[in-house]
């Protein structure tokens, strides 16, 4: 009895090894994959950022390819994407905010400040699409399709690498 708990600290370091070794042997440790690809759009009502009483649904988010951006004014990372996401604007690519956990007050403000990219953004205060989206924080982005469905989903902020190596081409994939 005494010699099988000797070995136990072994077997310990032993499981311990195999599961970091499965753990960073993964293709992609920033991956983080999502059970809606592929799958439509969550349907939401939601107020549209700054205009009173419009709502957006899902529908509105048909009939083009787009991106949609979760953001939030408390994310640094958010900020640091933004001017990535104008330029795509800029590009006719239709980008659409979801403005996620945040105060609006503070979201028109940081919008006027920084410049808009989004064609509108909903406000999503309680996080309840960003759950349905399996949204882990900001900013995550979605690329649809001209029917609502999700095809890309980025974690992280949008640069021009991210924009050039995997939007870009997601977005030649589904046109």
């Amino acid at each position: 009895m005494n010699r099988a708990r000797l070995f136990a600290p072994l077997l310990g370091f032993a499981t311990l090894a195999v599961v970091l070794y499965l753990g960073f042997s993964l293709r992609d440790p920033h991956l983080l994959p999502s059970a809606l690809l592929d799958q439509p759009f969550p349907s939401f009502d939601l107020p549209v950022l700054g205009s009173g009483d419009r709502r957006a649904t899902r529908l509105d988010l048909v009939g083009e390819v787009r991106l949609v951006n979760v953001w939030a004014t408390w994310c640094p990372t958010c900020l640091a994407e933004h001017d990535e996401l104008k330029r795509i604007r800029d590009t006719g690519l239709s980008v659409v905010g979801i403005n996620y956990k945040d105060d609006s007050a503070d979201a028109v403000a940081w919008l006027a400040r920084h410049g808009d990219p989004y064609a509108f953004s909903v406000v999503d205060t309680d996080g309840d699409l960003g759950v349905d989206l399996g949204v882990y924080g900001a900013p995550e982005t979605f690329l649809l399709d001209v029917d609502g469905v999700i095809r890309y989903k980025h974690v992280g902020a949008v640069d021009e690498m991210v924009w050039r190596k995997e939007i870009a081409p997601a977005i030649a994939a589904i046109q």
